[in-house]
């Protein structure tokens, strides 16, 4: 995702074949889910960034961080709250789901550049899940965590209360797919992608900010569209 990143999980690919995998895309060879699949096995083991330049399943592109990311299935999901709240909760996907569901339909804006318009996004409400675990004092943040076991991110208390910000279910009507960042993941509207967490697992409750994980790679923390990281794209209204 951050070409000047130099560090890699197992072995890097070649330039050569990120490139070549390029020249595929570009071209328009129908390889179909063959393509797909060939790409995120490179993207994993890119330190390059240069495969978040592949055409993705609808204007996407794919980013993780590690080799590969377990699925979490209906019977094996589990999201904790905890942190300085008053009620610690553990949450199933059944759970999530008899909760009141919300839809925002915005622009997904991706800080390298890409913007998908028009996505839509349904799940609970962050706020309402900080209030069923009630905040307490000296509050002041929220951490989130991943199951892929190393991607974080963080927002303000102010921030996690905004209504568009949700523990998203479903994308585009339909369940959030594992490539996609599914069963579960944050969706953080006004914000460039990167603070939209995948393979959501963890929200803690702390005193202040702790960066996530592109912010120690140089990316702003607060990444509102068109007012951070020195871009000037159109807010995703």
């Amino acid at each position: 995702m951050n070409s000047s990143v130099e560090h890699s999980r197992g072995t890097p690919v070649g330039r050569r074949v990120v490139l070549g995998l390029l020249g595929l895309g570009a071209a328009g060879v129908v390889a179909g889910p063959y393509l797909q699949q060939a790409q995120s096995a490179v993207a994993a083991k890119d330190p390059t960034g240069l495969t978040g330049l592949l055409p993705g399943g609808g204007g996407f592109r794919y980013y993780s961080v590690v080799p590969s990311v377990p699925t979490r299935t209906e019977q094996t999901y589990e999201l904790t709250v905890d942190g300085l709240v008053e009620r610690p909760a553990r949450f199933r996907l059944a759970d999530l789901r008899a909760m009141p569901q919300r839809r925002i339909v915005r622009d997904v804006q991706c800080v390298t550049g890409w913007r998908v318009p028009e996505t839509p996004f349904e799940g609970v409400s962050l706020a309402d899940l900080l209030d069923v675990a009630g905040v307490r004092a000296g509050a002041g943040a929220v951490r989130f965590t991943c199951f892929d076991g190393t991607y974080t991110e963080s927002l303000t208390l102010d921030q996690a209360r905004r209504d568009d910000v949700l523990v998203a279910l479903r994308m585009r009507d339909a369940p959030i797919s594992h490539a996609h960042g599914g069963p579960v993941r944050l969706y953080v509207a006004p914000m460039y992608f990167y603070k939209s967490a995948k393979w959501l697992s963890g929200i803690t409750v702390t005193p202040t900010v702790r960066p996530g994980y592109w912010e120690r790679y140089g990316y702003d923390v607060d990444a509102w569209v068109g007012r951070s990281n020195g871009r000037d794209d159109a807010p995703t209204a």
